[in-house]
């Protein structure tokens, strides 16, 4: 599927993608409690297949996630896709020295499967050349099959894998690398 930029108003961007009509815009510190909802929607499975739960509530994990998130809010490096008013998307980034690594990606379960993931991708490419980078970057695990040929159809490669840094589970990670 192609989509085609049906215009710039206000500092924000329109595409119409198939039968949807979705904005892609920096996110708001004031929705970060719905960008949050959307996250961990999407990747309370993902993380429950790997043998972990998100962190409970009132933790000292949660709050240090949180407090991670809220400053990533307040310097720009987590967009959002809209269908309307309605955030049905989110990609947290973090600007590397080369390139911008693409941290979270996320779409609302309802929307998943919809082109949501794939529309966001192309966007954060934008982003990324826009702003000089040399290409993207991500993270996801080995039996996220699904995910990797995702990545690979909008022209990422694999560059390695490994058990990842955080030591939270023991499944493989594969990085995963997009250059200009």
């Amino acid at each position: 599927m192609n989509d085609a930029p049906a215009g710039r108003t206000g500092g924000r961007f329109v595409w119409y993608y198939a039968s949807m009509v979705l904005t892609f815009r920096t996110a708001m510190l004031s929705e970060g409690e719905e960008v949050g909802r959307v996250i961990r929607a999407a990747f309370t499975p993902y993380i429950r297949a790997l043998g972990r739960e998100i962190p409970a509530d009132g933790s000292a994990q949660l709050a240090e996630e949180l407090q991670r998130f809220v400053a990533e809010l307040e310097r720009g490096d987590v967009y959002v896709a809209l269908d309307g008013g309605r955030i049905v998307g989110a990609a947290r980034t973090k600007p590397q020295e080369k390139d911008l690594c693409i941290y979270q990606i996320a779409v609302d379960p309802a929307r998943q499967g919809t082109g949501v993931g794939s529309w966001l991708l192309q966007r954060i490419d934008e982003v990324a050349r826009a702003r000089g980078f040399g290409g993207l970057s991500l993270e996801t695990a080995e039996m996220a099959v699904a995910n990797i040929r995702l990545y690979q159809r909008h022209g990422f490669e694999i560059a390695n894998s490994g058990l990842p840094d955080h030591g939270l589970d023991s499944h493989i990670r594969v990085y995963m690398v997009k250059s200009f």
